[in-house]
């Protein structure tokens, strides 16, 4: 027997939630499947636990910053208390969003799906049919390869780890590499992250990259460039990564942590079933989010690999998606504008375009960059890295804004504000912000 629903959503993360509750509140039917508790990455085991050991982390790093001038005794961070502490956050949340799916009026299926057909899915023992599909399965950690690599710990393993190992090793230098370097480093680790090429963080600005990295090494992070990895080993209760371009490089640790990205988790789903065409382990989509192969199936989030992955952006994707469901297929995304913050300390943020954008675009503009670390708001708090590059085109508006710094994650949403908002710089100059906060830095940053 076949159960019959207007959409059914594989996933209940930002963007599967979305689109299931503005559908059911449009009057629809809906249900939803989830092999996995209810609610995603972001709340489970990214970004709001991340978020708990971050700011334990910064505590600390502002306490370090601030020792002989102040401050004489730097807090040590309990680690089985500070996981305790995130569970606190992350453990009633699958049962309070099943509550309000359920009183919502959406179904809740619980098992794996997999197509069977154009709009048809099997989960568990039961299929269901719907007559729109929506794929928002998120993302899992990229399949990298190389022999050894089951001995990889997750960032969702790190997040849950009762005890932290004296020696980590990261695989990759991007988003969950240094978030979780500085992180484990204030915690009393030896971390050492190997970068496969000569760029970290690529999505950011350079600049204020080459100066995060700095910092962290002030931090006590090691950074080793230009060393892919090529197996990991075990060695008793060690493990041994092997890196290098001719593996002549080891590094000895007790925990390798994968940090080298994210790819779509559109594997099991038997998409072929349903006449879905995946490129490069992603599947094919339109402008609209749409399969390009099957126009019943629309796919949002982080499994939509075409998009930033960011939980905003998720949202956004599920809101593109459910306006194209009840309203018809023409709303468009635009990720040109989504904030983008990394926490370490000091943070690094962002939106807009980078220089090096703005450059193979051939776009004129004014660069403001400068190094603030001698800023009062920087030596405040005892923070001795810190900078900022904004883009200024010819008509006064803002391209892009890029910022290093204590406060940067909450700074960027001005910037933000503005660029949505089509506001001319101007604005800023004239603005009387508060002092000394970080409103008023702003203002200085167009000086």
């Amino acid at each position: 027997m076949t159960t019959e629903f207007d959409v059914v959503i594989i996933g209940t993360g930002a963007a599967g939630r979305t689109v299931a509750f503005e559908c059911a509140d449009a009057g629809r039917s809906v249900a939803v499947a989830d092999e996995r508790p209810i609610g995603g990455t972001c709340p489970l085991r990214g970004c709001d636990a991340k978020k708990v050991l971050a700011g334990a982390a910064e505590i600390v790093a502002r306490a370090q910053g601030l020792e002989g001038r102040g401050i004489a005794d730097v807090p040590a961070i309990d680690w089985s208390d500070l996981i305790a502490f995130k569970r606190t956050f992350t453990e009633p949340r699958p049962e309070q969003m099943e509550q309000a799916m359920i009183e919502a009026g959406v179904r809740i299926f619980r098992g794996h799906a997999r197509f069977t057909g154009p709009t048809t899915l099997r989960i568990g023992e039961e299929e269901v049919r719907g007559t729109k599909i929506v794929i928002a399965s998120g993302a899992h950690p990229r399949p990298l390869g190389i022999p050894g690599e089951e001995y990889l710990t997750t960032s969702e393993q790190f997040l849950s780890a009762e005890t932290l190992p004296q020696r980590i090793t990261c695989v990759g230098g991007g988003f969950i590499s240094f978030e979780f370097a500085h992180i484990a480093a204030r915690a009393g680790a030896e971390v050492t992250i190997l970068n496969r090429s000569d760029r970290l963080l690529r999505p950011f600005d350079g600049d204020l990259v080459d100066m995060l990295a700095e910092a962290s090494r002030k931090a006590g992070i090691r950074i080793v460039m230009n060393t892919p990895v090529k197996e990991i080993r075990t060695a008793g209760d060690e493990l041994v990564v092997i890196g290098g371009e001719n593996g002549a490089e080891e590094y000895v640790t007790d925990m390798a942590l994968h940090g080298a990205g994210r790819v779509s988790a559109v594997e099991g789903l038997d998409v072929e079933a349903a006449g879905i065409t995946v490129s490069r382990g992603r599947i094919d989509v339109n402008e609209y989010l749409q399969s390009t192969t099957n126009p019943d199936v629309y796919v949002a989030g982080d499994a939509n690999f075409t998009s930033p992955q960011l939980t905003p952006v998720a949202t956004a994707d599920g809101e593109t998606v459910a306006s194209n469901l009840l309203n018809g297929t023409s709303t468009r995304p635009d990720y040109s504008l989504f904030p983008g913050v990394l926490f370490t300390y000091p943070p690094l943020a962002m939106v807009g375009m980078t220089e090096e954008e703005a450059r193979s675009q051939n776009l004129r503009y004014v660069r403001h960059f400068e190094d603030t670390s001698s800023w009062y708001a920087s030596r405040r708090v005892g923070l001795s890295t810190s900078g900022y590059k904004l883009l200024v085109d010819e008509d006064d508006h803002l391209l892009g804004a890029h910022i290093l710094g204590y406060g940067a994650e909450e700074q960027i949403n001005l910037f933000a504000l503005a660029m949505n908002a089509h506001l001319p710089v101007e604005v800023f100059k004239a603005t009387e912000w508060v002092y000394p906060t970080g409103g008023w830095d702003i203002r200085n940053m167009f000086l």
